[in-house]
């Protein structure tokens, strides 16, 4: 059998986070009622007139610059064709032929090595209404009873990020949209949270035979909303197209849904072209002229990106918890660590594990530190709860170091034998095999000095008594 190759390509549509939306002053917000936030230039009402949102080309001017981009001399605003209850006009306002980013490339530090993946375009467009499908039990259109159309999101400024198909593998990907949406998060230009709908991803995919260098047939696997369904619908999509060509027919360009709880592909319908939307330029827009001095404005207001400090955090951590430290959104808090005198090591574990989904106060940053260093003799229920407090109030290290765990030999042994003795049975069971008990006499003297005790001193005492 031939050894095959998946060869991939990704869409990616990021929400900007500017005041209002791309064409109208209608506030650009999330979770608000339905059908709110629209205005006669988001619902297309005749004789109403769009007018660009200066933030939002600065915003994907400094994107595009981000990822290595030609910034074009001008740039053109199209109409491109949908026949979508979710586009009122009929149409949406995107860039086609004359995009305001071309040409880019993209670090991406792996395990074994950087790999490069090209970006054809990132272009700025406004986004579609949301459709809401009622019924069925996928939440998709295949299977709904009708949908209904909230308009909230229309017109939300958006910039969509088009690579070359060099992605080679369903974790190369799931690695360079982690980066990428760090690097977004970074630049501040979106919160990208992709549960939200600010970040969505396509991915196109094809197979070959290694060593082909020519392409297949690709599919579109449309609007998965988080980074491990989007590398199990590749996986899955691979498999499919590879027992495809094996069985002797032929792969179908078509556009596909990938069912999570399942694992399967359904089809969607055929996959367009662009001649499909009849695209032609804005006649209601002037094109866009980035000038110079904005762009070494902007070129100067990048910050180191997030792939380069992946590499220097690897000396220290390892890559892949460099990796994760830095694609999580983590790191800022293993520095405030770091800063206050942790080591590397124990600052990235505790800022990827207790301080997960907190962000500590910078005046905390001592106090943090302290505590870090006492926690062996800091009780671990006061030790969590202390981290946990570190994003609304200032530390007492001295109350917090106070709630000691008793470690002392001397103070866990008689509690230790009278607990023994009231279990009989149960230190027989353990002495002819059921070694598993010792969790149940660990429990039960931390039940009884209320948590304070020290499991590690706990599992010592019990283990030289019983064995």
């Amino acid at each position: 059998m031939p050894e095959w190759e998946p060869v991939v390509g990704l869409e990616i549509h990021v929400q900007m986070k500017t005041r209002t939306k791309m064409f109208c002053r209608c506030e650009n917000a999330f979770a608000t009622g339905a059908n709110t936030q629209t205005c006669p230039v988001c619902l297309a009402f005749p004789g109403a007139l769009p007018t660009p949102n200066a933030t939002a080309v600065e915003w994907t001017l400094k994107l595009g610059l981000a990822l290595g981009c030609e910034i074009a001399p001008r740039a053109l605003f199209h109409r491109k064709h949908y026949p979508y209850p979710d586009l009122p006009k009929g149409y949406q306002i995107s860039q086609y032929d004359e995009p305001l980013c071309v040409d880019g490339r993209f670090v991406v530090p792996g395990p074994d090595g950087d790999f490069e993946v090209g970006i054809v375009r990132a272009h700025l467009e406004e986004d579609a209404a949301k459709t809401i499908h009622v019924g069925g039990a996928t939440g998709r259109i295949v299977g709904s009873a009708h949908s209904n159309i909230d308009f909230n999101r229309g017109g939300t400024p958006l910039v969509e990020i088009v690579t070359k198909p060099d992605l080679h593998s369903a974790d190369q990907a799931r690695r360079f949209l982690q980066l990428l949406r760090q690097t977004i998060v970074e630049l501040g230009i979106s919160d990208a949270e992709m549960e939200k709908g600010q970040l969505r991803a396509d991915a196109n995919v094809s197979v070959r035979e290694v060593g082909e260098t020519g392409f297949r047939t690709r599919t579109e696997l449309k609007n998965m909303n988080s980074f491990n369904h989007i590398a199990r619908g590749i996986d899955a999509e691979v498999r499919r197209q590879i027992a495809t060509w094996e069985s002797g027919a032929e792969v179908v360009q078509q556009t596909l849904d990938y069912e999570v709880k399942s694992d399967t592909i359904t089809a969607r319908r055929q996959k367009e072209e662009a001649d499909d939307y009849r695209y032609f330029p804005e006649p209601d827009l002037v094109p866009l002229e980035p000038e110079t001095g904005m762009l070494e404005r902007l070129r100067n207001e990048l910050p180191e990106l997030p792939g380069a400090r992946i590499h220097s955090l690897a000396e220290s951590v390892g890559f892949d918890a460099a990796h994760e430290i830095v694609t999580t959104g983590n790191e800022s808090k293993a520095r405030l660590l770091v800063e206050n005198g942790i080591d590397w090591p124990t600052a990235a574990n505790i800022a990827m594990n207790q301080l997960s989904g907190i962000e500590p106060l910078p005046e905390n940053g001592p106090a943090l530190a302290a505590i870090i260093e006492k926690r062996s003799e800091i009780r671990r229920e006061r030790f969590n709860a202390a981290l946990a407090e570190s994003g609304t109030v200032i530390l007492d290290v001295e109350s917090v170091v106070a709630d000691k765990v008793v470690a002392d030999t001397s103070e866990l042994e008689p509690l230790v034998d009278r607990i023994l003795a009231a279990n009989p049975g149960q230190v027989a069971a353990y002495k002819g095999g059921k070694e598993g008990l010792l969790g149940y006499f660990v429990g039960q003297v931390m039940k009884e000095t209320q948590g304070k005790a020290d499991p590690k001193a706990v599992n010592e005492l019990l283990r030289s008594k019983l064995d």
